[in-house]
């Protein structure tokens, strides 16, 4: 099944123990650069990992947490949300795979994204803790401008 509604970090609608609702935790920590909430999505494991366009591969959560803390610090504002994704479970896993939609806004420069995602997330003592997420942006176009925006030269 395909999910069109956005989840932003806004919703109400889902069930605690459903998978969006996991989803849900992670954009409200994001969107409102809430480090607490964004340490208690993720896993604190040595196999937690990120890929992205701007960090590479960060493993473990120690890592993961120093590309939050700088976007959470920084100067800029970013938004993002989650839809046209699917819900993949088995057991203690599901995988959400979709494409974000938002902006990123640095020195009133506002660039429109669009990245394609997957988060991984187990069930780590009764609670969905994302273990895995991977984004790539849309176009080379849109890559190349994120990060001339991002990138301090």
């Amino acid at each position: 099944m395909i999910y069109e509604q956005a989840i932003t970090g806004k919703e109400t609608r889902f069930e605690k123990k459903a998978p969006q609702a996991a989803l849900q935790l992670f954009y409200q920590a994001f969107n409102t650069g809430d480090m607490e909430k964004m340490t208690a999505n993720w896993s604190h494991t040595e196999e937690a990992s990120m890929s992205n366009p701007l960090g590479g591969v960060r493993r473990g959560w120690a890592e993961i947490a120093g590309v939050y803390e700088r976007i959470f610090s920084g100067e800029s504002e970013v938004y993002v949300e989650f839809y046209d994704y699917s819900i993949h479970q088995s057991g203690e896993f599901f995988c959400a795979v979709g494409r974000e939609r938002g902006y990123f806004i640095n020195r009133g420069k506002k660039l429109d994204l669009a990245i394609r995602t997957s988060r991984v997330y187990r069930k780590q003592e009764g609670v969905w803790r994302q273990l895995h997420h991977h984004g790539s942006i849309e176009t080379p176009a849109l890559l190349e401008a994120y990060q001339a925006n991002v990138v301090k030269k």
